[in-house]
């Protein structure tokens, strides 16, 4: 008797046993994304320069999250500014701004939090976006104890003027601000979550997709992702960034945090434009958890801006771009920053020297972000001609 001729019930628990078959065989495969890194020795160093946007004196002592764009002839940088201990409530979202690269404006406030139940909401800088002549800021949300998640917008012309917030109408708090795949389609890489949009203003029309089946989850936030990870025999995964390949291919990289750290990140793909996305697999890419940035130059070759190392868990110390001229194997390297930074006042899981690191590509250099220790923000830029 054929499968098709089979009474309802026997034909579903068949159909049922094929496709853990083949997500069980699928997920045994090793993906060819990898690296070289091993260590700092005899890696050739970039001629960078740098700017510290900002450093506090004795209050606003926690800085982390940082975002860069070139908006109208001046650089915006935005960031999570904190009283003193990391997504504490209080937290708000700051903005500055600079003509120069060198100079920068002071801090300016984008979004404060609100009072829910006599308690502070916690803000979450989350990515900068620019259309036709509009920019968009990104930010999360949610309350005390990581609840109530929410992911909201406002929009400038100038830069300066901001408008009232936009409810994004997603239980998100992003890893990157939205990036555009080859057909024009904008996806934000969060913990699990990867929402997409075709409104080309990046601010209405947002779906949810994910590797998680949707009943497993209701929020996607720094507390969210270890839930689902443990029912589905998956580690901590978190905090991805994505490129697109000539086949239309999405790779999304993830960090794995807390116990389940082994110093590789995971992948997970799609090959449908970010409707859904593969059960991720460990990769032989070394990363020494922390968040990275993946992109793509104008001479076509990929990268990657990070932490690879893993002889030093969790000191994100150096700071590395590795290039793919075929966006599997990264293996030219080089040291883009390893200098250190003094800590002024210790908070909670205050710590990294170069923390969460965001790229743009202008003009021909490439600009990264980072926070120092959580406490700085900094911004190096190096040209990339120096890039052989």
């Amino acid at each position: 008797m054929l499968i098709g001729d089979m009474p309802f019930k026997i034909k579903a628990i068949l159909n049922t046993v094929v496709l853990l078959l083949a997500y069980s065989y699928l997920s045994a495969q090793t993906p060819s994304i990898r690296n070289n890194y091993q260590t700092e020795a005899g890696v050739p160093r970039l001629k960078i320069e740098r700017s510290m946007i900002y450093s506090p004196d004795k209050e606003w002592l926690y800085n982390h999250h940082p975002s860069i764009i070139h908006f109208k002839d001046q650089f915006i940088a935005i960031w999570s500014n904190g009283l003193i201990d990391e997504d504490s409530p209080g937290q708000r979202v700051v903005y500055a701004t600079s003509a120069d690269f060198v100079h920068w404006s002071k801090p300016e406030v984008l979004a404060s939090p609100v009072k829910v139940n006599d308690t502070l909401t916690v803000l979450t800088a989350a990515g900068l976006y620019q259309y036709k002549g509009t920019l968009v800021a990104y930010y999360g949300e949610y309350t005390k104890h990581r609840q109530n998640t929410h992911l909201w917008a406002k929009t400038s012309t100038d830069g300066i003027h901001w408008s009232n917030a936009i409810d994004m109408h997603v239980p998100l708090i992003p890893n990157h601000g939205p990036e555009a795949t080859k057909s024009g389609r904008l996806i934000i890489s969060g913990n699990f979550m990867f929402p997409y949009t075709d409104d080309p203003k990046g601010i209405s029309g947002w779906k949810i997709s994910s590797f998680y089946p949707d009943s497993l989850y209701t929020q996607d936030n720094s507390a969210a992702f270890y839930a689902p990870a443990a029912k589905l025999g998956l580690p901590p995964l978190c905090e991805g960034s994505f490129f697109e390949t000539d086949d239309h291919v999405l790779h999304m990289l993830l960090r794995v945090t807390g116990k389940g750290w082994k110093g590789r990140l995971w992948l997970t793909e799609s090959r449908d434009n970010g409707q859904s996305w593969s059960r991720p697999v460990e990769t032989a890419f070394s990363d020494n958890d922390s968040k990275f940035h993946f992109g793509r130059l104008p001479d076509k070759r990929f990268y990657y801006v990070g932490i690879p190392d893993t002889l030093h868990h969790y000191d994100r110390n150096p700071l590395v771009l590795s290039l793919s001229k075929n966006g599997e194997a990264f293996d030219k390297n080089y040291i883009i920053a390893d200098e250190l930074y003094l800590l002024k006042k210790e908070g909670l899981w205050k710590g990294g020297q170069y923390g969460y690191p965001h790229t743009i590509i202008y003009k021909g250099y490439m600009y990264v972000i980072i926070s120092r220790q959580k406490e700085a923000i900094e911004t190096l830029r190096f040209s990339l001609d120096r890039l052989r």
